[in-house]
């Protein structure tokens, strides 16, 4: 799988070059790096997201609470989680079909759906909001004609939703294409000439293959959607308890100086993606397992 069987590759290789004596680190060398980098975790890293529950406590368990049972804060993490739930199916059915006609198909614009796939790495989260704004607002090209028709997109929650999907798109398809064009289409022949269906041959042989990969660029996928902040902030239009996710909420309550406030959210913010760090590395832990036993069969 893309990111796994790369970890278990560079593993093996990391362990080749430190039985080599020629390219074998002395251990001040060792030393030093491995200090710089803890340091740098923990200066970094660890120590805000420790700074982020400490703050959220300060003030007692019973301001923490309430910060979060407050009624535009129970409406930010609704709709957080609606967007993340509507956004991160259709990537995986967007992403699993352009992995699966990029790899197993020759076609005309092959290579144009691939730069496209990745357009959303290149341009700025804050650009494609404004994108949604000029397609979609009041004076875009089909505003007159949603406003005719009573359709809100801008400063709602189908833009919020569109621009979620925009952002979090390539995630899933970049990881499924390097594993499935590894993997070629001999498995696939061979069970279409033993007679299997098309969705047999997927159930069976494809998605067996690939369900680690594509585990993988889920999580990924829905730990960016809650987190959107750039194209969610342009499209949304700041309204409390109607339009305002949890990172967006949190800017509000932070410029109001409710910092008590704005730090619970966060650390749920944070809890959610403690969460989805710790699935992250059980799935590359149970593929690197599958890759293994596959490489030992």
């Amino acid at each position: 799988m893309s990111a796994t069987a790369a970890t278990l590759g560079a593993s093996q290789r990391s362990r080749r070059f430190e039985r080599n004596p020629a390219t074998r680190d002395s251990g001040i060398a060792r030393a030093l790096v491995l200090t710089l980098s803890i340091g740098f975790f923990v200066l970094f890293l660890l120590l805000p997201l420790i700074a982020v529950f400490i703050e959220a406590l300060r003030k007692g368990w019973g301001v923490y609470l309430a910060a979060l049972v407050e009624p535009d804060a129970v409406s930010a993490i609704r709709l957080t989680l609606l967007t993340a739930a509507i956004a991160v199916p259709l990537n995986l059915v967007f992403g699993l079909a352009a992995a699966w006609a990029i790899t197993k198909f020759e076609f005309f614009g092959k290579q144009l759906l691939v730069t496209l796939i990745d357009l959303p790495f290149s341009v700025s989260p804050v650009i494609a909001g404004l994108i949604y704004v000029l397609v979609f607002g009041a004076q875009g090209w089909f505003g007159p004609w949603l406003s005719s028709h009573d359709i809100k997109i801008v400063f709602a929650v189908p833009g919020i939703v569109l621009a979620t999907i925009f952002v979090t798109f390539p995630f899933v398809a970049r990881e499924l294409i390097p594993l499935m064009q590894s993997q070629g289409t001999e498995e696939e022949e061979a069970a279409l000439t033993l007679g299997a269906s098309g969705w047999q041959m997927f159930r069976r042989v494809t998605l067996p293959n690939i369900k680690w990969a594509l585990l993988y660029g889920v999580i990924l996928c829905n730990a960016r959607a809650m987190g959107e902040f750039g194209a969610v902030s342009v499209v949304s239009g700041h309204i409390r308890g109607l339009t305002n996710t949890m990172p967006l909420h949190v800017e509000i309550l932070y410029n109001e100086y409710q910092f008590a406030a704005a730090f619970a959210v966060a650390s749920l913010l944070a809890a959610l993606a403690l969460v989805t760090l710790a699935l992250k590395t059980y799935v590359e832990w149970k593929a690197v397992r599958h890759v293994a036993s596959g490489d030992a069969a």
